[in-house]
């Protein structure tokens, strides 16, 4: 020790010793640094994971927003048909939104939540963007039942936009299908036709859209036409629709009123 201290002859030899005692030094210190890196990987991991969940929290927070901003798109889309109807509307009207349908599978009514505290009354008509919807049969103060022109349990005058052929739409229980009655094989009633309120019967004030004609049949041998028609209003959709406020509302007659006795 005496000569490594005090004299430079040893040093190349501990130099080269040096070299030796790399690998047992690593080998010993191996352990330790394994330890290290698994813990250092553990904690990144743990962050990762971390990290992920946070991650994944927010897209799904983000998709929820994203799929509420398509049904707001589409309602406000809904709202503006229902606002440029409404200015084609001569009366007063009101805004209301459908909060129940009934599941009734032989009845086509409806649920709004406007009642007689808004000044809704029975008889009063209901329309959405596209064309009449139905009535209101019923009247509580904060909502109301709404009979669909669909059921089959109402009746509507209607008359064909291009020549005034007077006819009677009846539901058929389908949302997509009306029926004609009592017209003649002779009248002029064409696939493609409009049919508006022709508002005799003083329940529907006249010129509301109701119906496009699709099916009609004349059979041989037969005094009446078959006659189909597709309601405009989307009767199986629409959310938000109109209370139309008309002072010449009265009564539609019922189904049976149209119906053969014989």
């Amino acid at each position: 020790m005496w000569l490594d201290q005090n004299t430079s002859y040893l040093k190349p030899v501990r130099y080269a010793i040096g070299y030796v005692l790399v690998p047992p030094q690593k080998i010993a210190l191996a352990p330790q640094s394994v330890i290290y890196w698994l813990g250092d990987s553990a904690s990144s991991r743990e962050k990762l994971m971390k990290q992920n969940d946070q991650l994944r929290s927010r897209n799904f927070i983000l998709e929820n927003k994203v799929q509420r901003l398509a049904a707001l798109e589409v309602e406000n889309m809904e709202l503006r048909k229902l606002l440029s109807a409404s200015t084609k509307v001569q009366d007063d009207v009101l805004i209301t939104s459908v909060t129940a349908v009934d599941p009734d599978p032989y009845t086509q009514q409806i649920i709004i939540d406007k009642g007689g505290s808004d000044g809704v009354f029975v008889g009063q008509p209901v329309l959405d963007a596209h064309g009449l919807l139905g009535q209101v049969i019923d009247v509580l103060p904060f909502s109301a039942r709404v009979l669909m022109i669909a059921d089959n349990n109402h009746a509507i005058p209607v008359q064909v936009n291009r020549n005034g052929v007077r006819a009677v739409a009846v539901g058929t229980g389908s949302l997509s299908q009306l029926d004609l009655i009592y017209v003649p094989n002779t009248a002029d009633i064409k696939v493609g036709d409009t049919l508006i309120s022709s508002g005799l019967g003083g329940r529907y004030p006249a010129g509301y859209p109701v119906a496009e004609v699709t099916t009609v049949e004349n059979i041989p041998g037969e005094s009446y036409a078959t006659i189909h028609a597709k309601p405009t209003a989307h009767l199986d959709r629409s959310r938000h629709l109109l209370l139309v406020f008309t002072h010449d509302a009265g009564r539609v007659p019922p189904v049976e009123l149209w119906q053969d006795k014989s």
